[in-house]
């Protein structure tokens, strides 16, 4: 633009000063789950099509660095004293841009592509980690939509110059929007850094020891673009003096020399856009895997303890009929499972509280991971209102979910030879001992349990697939399913598993 004070195009005055701030013209459309599309600009020509993804901490500056992807597709230069906004940036602005997942389309005659930018709300507000896990069930649901987003081409992960280290709620909130793709997407993944007018040498080394997942420099080092759009920032601090103006401009120049690089990064033609189609499908197999692998989990502890159970009274009933005493005397000491409901302890790299629960069954049909569905049927192990999950595939009604979950406990049981009778009465005749009765059902307890092993196997062998690593979460289930294949003496499985596990916990380093 140079010179030229004219309004851009499309655009309507809202504030004027020594910098006059302008709200670009846009059409509204709403979709899934009252998600918004914000158009701006006409898509009559065929031009090149880009879109990115950003996601960033509240207060790390992500809905200025929009505005400024937006006023360089316009044009704007720092001479023009004018700034478009699609954000409102204002401090104490609570308008439900940063509360929903939003998409602006910006359509610029002076560029030689269109951009889509997905906006995701800031997260680690006060609303807490249950509103941060809602990002990532918005941006699925936007996914998955017929009208929503189907390809990204730039996953862009904002943070501050001044950030020294990554929490566990931002290493938990990136890999859970991150989970949504799938082990290709690591290359479409650039960092941008904001508030930075040197190399941002800090923030460079939070991102590295936290092993964020990301595109790489040939030396190893993360792919980065860093801005320092103060001269912006400003303006919400009523802005309205020269004394600084050789500052803010250098700060300008800077930013937009690094935002030329970055838009020549995204249309950089080895970079493959990710189909978020393909996605969906990971996104629903993955979840299902590690709902499969908790739950199978589960079982296989219950079927255990059963099996003890049963062993138990054969070993005293042995031992009885060797006495040869009467039966009417005889009474033995079992450790008998039970199930009871206990509060959920939480923990950083599962921060959820709350589990699916069917009352029916006993049984925990979603744990870890159940944080956004507050009407059942919609929670993902329901299918047409059935929980898939749970024995008897009971209704959604059937099911509570609160900040407790079912716990495998045992208590010692005092019982009789009328118990074992009473229990075995229908199966019991000449043709069957109750010795032979106790060993077939230890026998079925021991199938059953390996057939879910391998079960629990195949599930994790699938996910590793997808990912190349398990997460921290499941590292636990890791151990448990090598230490069980360790029992049933399958030698070349546990070096499976255990190799998975070395490379998973690198994986997980910074954590």
């Amino acid at each position: 633009m140079g010179q030229d004070t004219t309004p851009p195009e499309g655009t309507t005055q809202f504030r004027e000063g020594l910098v006059t701030r302008y709200i670009p013209n846009s059409k509204t459309q709403v979709m899934v789950n009252g998600l918004k599309r914000e158009v701006i600009g006409e898509s009559g020509t065929r031009k090149p099509h880009k879109t990115i993804l950003m996601v960033g901490a509240t207060g790390t500056g992500k809905s200025t660095l929009i505005n400024a992807m937006v006023n360089y597709m316009l044009g704007v230069e720092f001479s023009d004293r004018i700034w478009c906004e699609i954000i409102e940036t204002k401090e104490n602005q609570t308008d439900s841009h940063t509360k929903t997942v939003t998409v602006y389309d910006v359509h610029a005659e002076e560029n030689p592509f269109s951009l889509t930018v997905i906006d995701t709300p800031g997260y680690g507000g006060i609303e807490g980690i249950k509103e941060d896990l809602k990002i990532t069930q918005s941006l699925y649901e936007l996914f998955k939509s017929k009208d929503g987003i189907h390809e990204i081409d730039v996953a862009c992960l904002v943070v501050s110059a001044s950030t020294t280290r990554l929490t566990n709620t931002q290493r938990y909130v990136f890999d859970a929007i991150l989970s949504l793709f799938g082990k290709d997407m690591e290359k479409n993944i650039t960092v941008l850094i904001t508030r930075s007018p040197k190399k941002p040498i800090n923030a460079i080394k939070a991102i590295k020891e936290a092993n964020i997942k990301c595109a790489k420099e040939t030396d190893g080092e993360p792919v980065y673009f860093r801005f320092d759009y103060s001269y912006c920032e400003a303006m919400n601090e009523n802005f309205g003096d020269e004394e600084y103006e050789e500052e803010y401009k250098e700060s300008w120049n800077l930013s937009q020399k690094n935002m030329m690089s970055f838009f020549a990064h995204l249309t950089n033609r080895t970079i493959q856009n990710v189909s978020l189609r393909v996605t969906e499908t990971v996104a629903n197999y993955r979840k299902k895997l590690m709902e499969s692998i908790t739950h199978v989990k589960e079982q296989i502890e219950e079927k255990e303890k059963q099996k003890t159970e049963l062993e138990q009274a054969k070993t005293a009933l042995e031992q009885h009929e060797k006495e040869k005493k009467d039966s009417n005397d005889f009474e033995y000491d079992v450790d008998e499972s039970y199930k009871e409901k206990v509060p959920i302890e939480s923990k950083w790299w599962h921060l959820s509280k709350e589990a699916t629960c069917c009352s029916v069954c006993k049984e925990n049909c979603h744990y870890p991971g159940c944080w956004w569905a507050r009407n059942l049927w919609w929670c993902s192990v329901m299918s047409d209102g059935k929980c898939t999950v749970c024995t008897r595939r009971c209704d959604y009604t059937e099911h509570v979910k609160e900040g407790k979950m079912y716990e495998l406990r045992t208590w010692k049981v005092k019982k009789t030879y009328e118990d074992l009778k009473k229990k075995y009465e229908k199966e019991l005749g000449e043709k069957m001992s109750l010795i032979n009765k106790l060993e077939t059902e230890i026998e079925e307890k021991e199938g059953e349990k390996n057939r879910l092993l391998e079960e629990c196997y195949d599930c994790t062998m699938r996910l590793e697939a997808l990912f190349n690593f398990m997460h921290c979460v499941y590292l636990c289930h890791l151990d448990f399913l090598i230490e069980k294949m360790k029992e049933i003496g399958k030698t070349e499985r546990v070096m499976t598993l255990e190799e998975i596990k070395k490379k998973s916990e690198a994986e997980n380093k910074g954590s």
